[in-house]
């Protein structure tokens, strides 16, 4: 089975590399000659976890190739997937230009029966105007040849793409025909050895699955973050809170943990597509508007902790930052809670040295020369006034706080992941906020080492 991945991109590269692994012979293809080049050399565009062994294990075995001429490598494929950007655009909604380029370009030059599957998340409809874009280049031909389009939205996370694709939880799939579903059930085959299903269903309602997916999780982080917030006015721990809702089964206890806000290239772009669609077809998404607002809310809530912690003076204050990513493994720049921060952070005037882990060269090319990069987390508290913790990578999580203390001029902690205690923080020797944990019950213990910022 010869299967084409249009886009090397996060979904793309995952995509082919992990079909590779099973047996299969995979071309991936891309218009950035660059990209492709490095890709020959075992040079990954993207950070995930155990990606880059996989990619240059299987560029050796011959299994994974990479290409610029989809043209070419079109010829003889069974399956192509559609792995592109689909970016929003100005009005928030998905922009599909490059992924009708690439069926264009599929019907201009298939030369047999070919099963064409969207991965990229696409709005409901795409495939119908894949479709579409395919037949019409055929009738230019004057060819006519079969082929179907399928929907087989990724759910892959970010820092565990190759594991949660290896071994996936469910494989959705929208198929319009019986030889589209058993050549599809025949690739995934594979991959289907822990007894988890592969569900077929129609088109619409598999493009739907991702978007409904990703704006419920979205939700759960929202909602978490907004009683977080309310419990700091009440009296209430959101911690403890998180553990006793998150004991329930019909809750569960995953996508609960307050924080900064989520980020990434997936939760902001769907939430806003889905909306979108909504609104073109003339229904109000209630809730996921105020999903929307409220996450854009929380990225300023350390902001105004600091703001008020400081009295409004911040100029000049010098500001170490451990995080940049929008979550731990992974180098993902995209709507990361951080980017808000430091632009707020600056606009007061303030100076920025910040740490990351994995993400310090995305970093550089979005950010430039406005904030220090450190080279690594003890450095960064350098004569700093503050630390705020806005990624909670794993090394962060117990540092040498003697050194730390020694280093920064300041002795307190924005904690906007919650992963420290206060009573830590405070025995250490540091002010603590974290985000919806109340202090004035630290004050019979502390007194007036413990301060309250509403």
């Amino acid at each position: 089975m010869k299967i084409v991945v249009v886009g090397t991109g996060y979904v793309g590269l995952v995509t082919g590399a992990c079909l590779a692994e099973v047996g299969t012979e995979v071309v991936c293809i891309d218009v950035n000659q660059e990209k492709i080049s490095n890709l020959k050399k075992g040079i990954l565009p993207i950070y995930e976890p155990g990606l880059e062994d996989i990619v240059i294990r299987n560029y050796k075995k011959g299994r994974l190739h990479f290409s610029t001429d989809l043209a070419d490598c079109i010829r003889g494929a069974q399956i192509a997937f559609i792995a592109v950007g689909t970016p929003p655009g100005e009005d928030g909604s998905a922009d599909l230009k490059y992924v009708l380029q690439v069926a264009d370009t599929i019907g201009k030059y298939m030369t047999d029966y070919l099963v064409v599957v969207t991965k990229s998340t696409v709005p409901v409809g795409t495939a119908a105007k894949v479709d579409a874009c395919i037949a019409k280049a055929l009738r230019e031909r004057g060819e006519d040849l079969e082929f179907d389009v399928a929907s087989n939205p990724e759910f892959l996370k970010e820092g565990a793409a190759v594991e949660d694709f290896l071994k996936p939880d469910r494989i959705v799939i929208g198929v319009e025909s019986e030889r589209a579903r058993t050549l599809l059930q025949q690739m995934y085959n594979p991959f289907l050895l822990n007894g988890h299903p592969i569900l077929f269903m129609d088109v619409p309602s598999a493009e739907m699955t991702k978007y409904a997916a990703n704006a419920m999780l979205a939700t759960k982080i929202s909602f978490m973050n907004d009683i977080a917030n309310l419990c700091e006015l009440v009296g209430a721990d959101v911690n403890l809170v998180r553990q006793g809702i998150g004991s329930d089964p019909r809750i569960g206890n995953r996508f609960i943990y307050p924080g900064i806000g989520y980020g990434g290239s997936c939760f902001p772009k769907d939430v806003k597509a889905l909306i979108k669609t909504g609104e073109k077809k003339g229904y109000n998404l209630r809730i996921l508007n105020a999903v929307e607002e409220v996450n854009e809310d929380q990225k300023k809530v350390l902001i105004n902790k600091i703001k008020t912690y400081f009295n409004g003076d911040l100029k000049d204050k010098v500001f170490a930052m451990w995080g940049l990513s929008f979550k731990p493994k992974t180098d993902d720049m995209r709507e990361a809670p951080s980017l808000v921060i430091i632009d707020m952070l600056l606009e007061e005037g303030a100076k920025v040295q910040a740490y990351d882990p994995v993400a310090i060269h995305e970093a550089k090319h979005m950010i430039g020369d406005k904030i220090t990069f450190a080279e690594d987390a003890e450095s960064a508290t350098k004569d700093a006034d503050a630390l705020l913790l806005i990624t909670e990578w794993p090394e962060f999580r117990l540092p040498d706080w003697t050194e730390i203390k020694e280093n920064m001029k300041g002795r307190v902690i924005f904690d906007g992941r919650n992963i420290y205690t206060a009573d830590e923080m405070i025995d250490n020797g540091f002010e603590y906020f974290g985000i919806g944990r109340y202090a004035e019950g630290l004050r019979k213990k502390y007194g007036e080492k413990v301060t309250v910022i509403r």
